[in-house]
């Protein structure tokens, strides 16, 4: 392959080159007859995009006939070539890229004024051709807009989020930030933006609905197409449904297709994260407790109404006195299997509360004496609490 890029569209090389590096780490190449493709895919396969140049974008293009040549590399070594977007069209007239399939490489020579000439030899890996299954013509939704439009809107989301949601209807288009269902509401930011069907150059709502899908992937094809002044073009179904974000010109398309989030797979996320998220531990609030409380709970416990079976072993909860009612309930049982539980509820308990349950529990009677005697009353329990503390 042998190319000569002039005049302003070495800037669109660039820029397209640096939209390519917002999507993954590695630039695909393939020369074709129709024109050059550069494509790229990030890891999670969940976002492409692809440029081609038509054999008319170049001042000179050259390919061999027969079998397609494609190779892969890493995308910052060729967004290092065009790093000064401003220096690059100030002072470069043209770009010469020259594929060399023995040598394994690909060079770069850029032409600047006053002869001045620079030459970045990259390395290439050999690799099978990268293409994305999508129609965009049968899509329900087609929306048509300026670049500028779109960058105003965008403009008012913060760079750190990730995911924007977008909702049409038959006269409106709603942009605003995704927000996860168990995020907390108080300390969430809702930022939503309104866009009428008359500020676009084609609004075709076929179906309502809302997608969800990436903001970086956006920003990236929003960088290209407004240096470029190109229209940006939106196809989209339903959710889960790829959507196609298209820039075409008579010389260059871009496609950027993008997953979107699906209302079951949203859901399941919410109950995945819910199910992980651990139970925060209760406040330590022991020094601040009133101890009245305390020994009302207990006296409720500890004295339930008659019934004719004992009721079920309880379940340990974080409750200061939910272990009372099973030594009163259970009075005939031996010393060591009491110490065997008040063992096993040390282990499992917050040390604090725990240590509230013992200070009540070691004022309780023997058990020989519980069978037989009436069950204590909160007098007794509040006479030795006091005088222990």
């Amino acid at each position: 392959m042998d190319c000569v890029v002039t005049g302003g569209n070495v800037k669109v090389l660039a820029k397209a080159v640096h939209s390519l590096s917002r999507i993954g780490d590695e630039l695909y190449v393939e020369p074709q007859e129709d024109g050059l493709a550069l494509r790229s895919v990030n890891s999670a396969r969940s976002a492409y995009a692809c440029f081609l140049f038509a054999p008319l974008f170049f001042s000179r293009y050259t390919v061999p006939r027969g079998e397609g040549f494609r190779c892969k590399m890493a995308v910052k070594s060729v967004q290092s070539v065009f790093r000064s977007l401003v220096s690059l069209e100030k002072t470069v007239e043209k770009c010469h890229v020259q594929l060399d399939e023995q040598k394994n490489r690909l060079t770069f020579t850029l032409h600047c004024k006053h002869g001045l000439m620079k030459t970045h030899n990259l390395s290439f890996q050999d690799s099978e051709s990268l293409q994305a299954v999508f129609d965009k013509d049968t899509c329900a939704n087609v929306f048509s807009a300026q670049p500028r439009l779109l960058v105003d809107t965008v403009v008012h989301f913060p760079p750190s989020l990730e995911e924007v949601t977008l909702s049409v209807s038959d006269d409106r288009m709603w942009f605003r930030n995704h927000v996860e269902d168990e995020a907390e509401r108080s300390k969430a930011m809702l930022t939503e933006l309104s866009l009428a069907s008359d500020e676009f150059d084609h609004f075709a709502a076929g179906s309502h609905c809302s997608i969800t899908f990436c903001l970086k992937e956006l920003r990236g094809l929003l960088v290209f197409a407004e240096a470029t002044c190109l229209p940006i073009s939106i196809y989209f179904d339903e959710p889960g449904s790829p959507v196609v974000l298209s820039v075409t010109d008579s010389v260059l398309e871009a496609n950027f297709v993008l997953a979107t989030l699906s209302e079951e797979a949203s859901l399941n996320k919410s109950n995945t994260k819910r199910a992980r998220s651990p139970t925060p531990p209760p406040p330590d609030d022991f020094m601040n407790d009133d101890m009245d409380s305390y020994l009302i709970a207990m006296d409720t416990s500890i004295a339930p109404g008659p019934s004719i079976s004992a009721p079920p072993l309880p379940r340990f909860t974080n409750s200061t006195c939910s272990k009372q009612p099973v030594a009163l309930n259970h009075g005939t049982r031996s010393h060591s299997e009491e110490d065997d539980e008040e063992e096993e509820e040390a282990v499992q308990g917050p040390p604090n509360k725990k240590f509230c349950s013992l200070l009540f529990g070691s004022v309780l009677p023997p058990s020989s004496q519980v069978s037989t005697q009436p069950v204590v009353t909160q007098e007794v329990l509040a006479s030795d609490s006091e005088d222990e503390a």
